[in-house]
């Protein structure tokens, strides 16, 4: 009995090795393509990065550019979504009354207050000026848009 148990023992292992074998030959290959791959990628990194480098030495290069928005008087324009709702509510007019009065879509204005956009310059000289105006003055100004 002892040869039988050795002999089946001995086939076994030489099967499993076979049947291993057929497996790590594929692992191997996938193995090697992964690693061929990933080389590739660092290359692809590595000169996007030394790209990168030449882009920030060249704008750091340029020329400073100008404030973004700058009133007149030459100092800068500040927004905060707060302030322009609350400027909005002491003057006692509805978004669509607001916008009206900038030039501006109701949808804008909803957006500036909610704090999801930002007025461009332009808008931002165009509020800066209604802060001074009362009451009064503008609804003067929307009625005199309305009618003329």
């Amino acid at each position: 009995m002892n040869p039988l148990a050795n002999a089946l023992k001995s086939e076994i292992a030489r099967v499993a090795r076979k049947e291993l074998k057929d497996e790590l030959l594929a692992l191997r290959k996938v193995t090697t393509t992964h690693r061929s791959e990933i080389a590739a990628l660092k290359r692809e990194v590595k000169a996007l990065r030394a790209q990168l480098k030449t882009h920030e030495k060249a704008i750091g290069q340029l020329p400073a550019a100008a404030p973004a928005a700058e009133a007149p008087s030459g100092r800068q324009l500040r927004f905060s979504a707060e302030g322009f709702a609350a400027q909005r509510a002491r003057l006692g007019l509805s978004q669509v009354q607001m916008a009206q009065l900038l030039g501006a879509s109701a949808l804008s204005v909803y957006k500036w207050e909610s704090g999801k956009a930002h007025p461009r310059a332009a808008q931002l000289e165009r509020i800066a000026s209604i802060r001074q105006l009362g009451k009064r003055e503008a609804l003067a100004r929307l009625t005199a848009g309305q009618g003329g």
